[in-house]
């Protein structure tokens, strides 16, 4: 009897499932359900769209007729409203039902409001999908000032936006330091000294305590919670994601902060899986439950749910994850969970070479590396080796990493 499978989401979790799936059942019937208005399309080149570098067409990975060629239903804006997992059935916004054997969410997030007022006027963007980065792209190739909210990987991704169109930005920080958890000062001033030489001027202790509108409705400036304003006809704001988990109501999927699934990408109810940044996810490294929204995490999951869903727990989610920005004139890569630990150590090689690695019970959990991106292999493999390493910190600080030179495991 041939099998169906039903894939929420067409990121690339979920393109990455329906590939694996293809090439894993021949004759199943596989379907891919987004509310988007367009096929796959890469998340990390749209920041260089946005900027002005880059046309539309690099940005597209699957154009409809891969799909087609695949035998792969995909349906464009259509919403699913609703999921019966004894029926193993959904609904989608047009009264459709759609049977499956096999669920795969991969439905991501949408970006969270800034709970200020005026935080909607005209002007104020989120940064997430395609969509997001064309109206990014127009409204800041004709603005003149702009303010940007929001310290982490996304945030300063609009903060290059700002700089590459010559827009005046304010950056604004509710800590001292750019992504405070994962850096110190030290490392982050590299980062800020990078971002003032293309005209954002980070701003820290700061925030939105409301924004301020023209009688058109369109924004004009921020005031944050010292009372200083700042102007900017263009606003981009990227402080986290509400993860859409809103379809498993009533079904008795476990949800706390995202998806709950163990290392098979399995959902506590049958028959459900789920991947991507949505997922909360069993970390077979650290032992514990993680969450991670990088590129490669999310598709590495969508191959490693679909291999699951073809095969029941026949191979487990065991992967060191890296997020790169190529903003500067210096490369930045963080790798692992550079914001969880319990120890860390780092060093400045040059005014653009920086390394911090954080370690958990003696084992390198994550870091991050700036200017240099050799040793990244290196800690990677430690990570997943799960050696005790932190009592050896000068070793794994040296300029160039020789993993010979650690002690060997039984000797610590």
């Amino acid at each position: 009897m041939t099998q169906s499978y039903v894939i929420i989401g067409d990121g690339i979790a979920g393109s990455s499932a329906a590939e694996t799936l293809r090439e894993g059942a021949p004759d199943a019937d596989i379907t891919v359900i987004t509310d988007e208005g367009e096929a796959l399309y890469n998340r990390i080149l749209i920041k260089e769209f946005a900027k002005g570098k880059l046309p539309e067409m690099p940005i597209s990975i699957h154009e409809p007729e891969w799909y087609e060629d695949r035998d792969i239903d995909l349906r464009l804006n259509t919403l699913v409203t609703n999921i019966d997992p004894d029926g193993h059935r959904l609904q989608t916004h047009e009264d459709e039902v759609i049977e499956y054997d096999k669920l795969l969410v991969a439905t991501g997030g949408t970006p969270t409001q800034l709970p200020v007022e005026n935080s909607d006027a005209d002007g104020i963007h989120h940064f997430w999908t395609f969509q997001d980065a064309r109206s990014i792209r127009e409204h800041a190739d004709e603005a003149e000032t702009g303010i940007v909210v929001g310290a982490g990987l996304l945030g300063i991704d609009l903060a290059a936006i700002c700089g590459a169109q010559d827009v005046e930005a304010h950056y604004l920080m509710r800590g001292d330091c750019w992504w405070r958890y994962a850096l110190s000062t030290e490392g982050a001033e590299i980062l800020h000294d990078a971002m003032r030489e293309q005209g954002v001027e980070p701003v820290f202790q700061s925030g939105v305590d409301h924004f301020e509108t023209d009688d058109d409705g369109h924004v004009t400036a921020a005031i944050d919670p010292n009372g200083d304003r700042y102007e900017g006809d263009f606003v981009g704001i990227a402080i986290g994601l509400n993860f859409n988990t809103e379809i498993l109501q009533g079904t008795g999927v476990e949800r706390d902060g995202g998806i709950l699934v163990d290392e098979y990408m399995q959902t506590n109810v049958d028959d459900i899986y789920a991947a991507g940044d949505i997922t909360r996810y069993h970390d077979t490294i650290l032992g514990e439950r993680a969450q991670n929204g990088s590129w490669d995490s999310a598709k590495a999951q969508g191959t490693i749910a679909a291999t699951n869903m073809l095969d029941p727990e026949s191979e487990a989610f065991r992967f060191v994850s890296s997020y790169s920005i190529t903003h500067f004139d210096f490369p930045f890569l963080s790798f692992g969970h550079p914001t969880i630990g319990d120890d860390e150590c780092e060093r400045k090689y040059s005014d653009t070479e920086w390394r911090r690695l954080a370690f958990k019970d003696g084992k390198l959990v994550g870091g991050v590396l700036i200017g240099d991106l050799s040793p990244q292999s290196a800690y990677k493999k430690l990570m997943r080796e799960e050696r005790v390493v932190a009592d050896q910190k000068d070793v794994l600080l040296e300029k160039s990493v020789d993993l010979d030179e650690l002690a060997p495991a039984q000797e610590q």
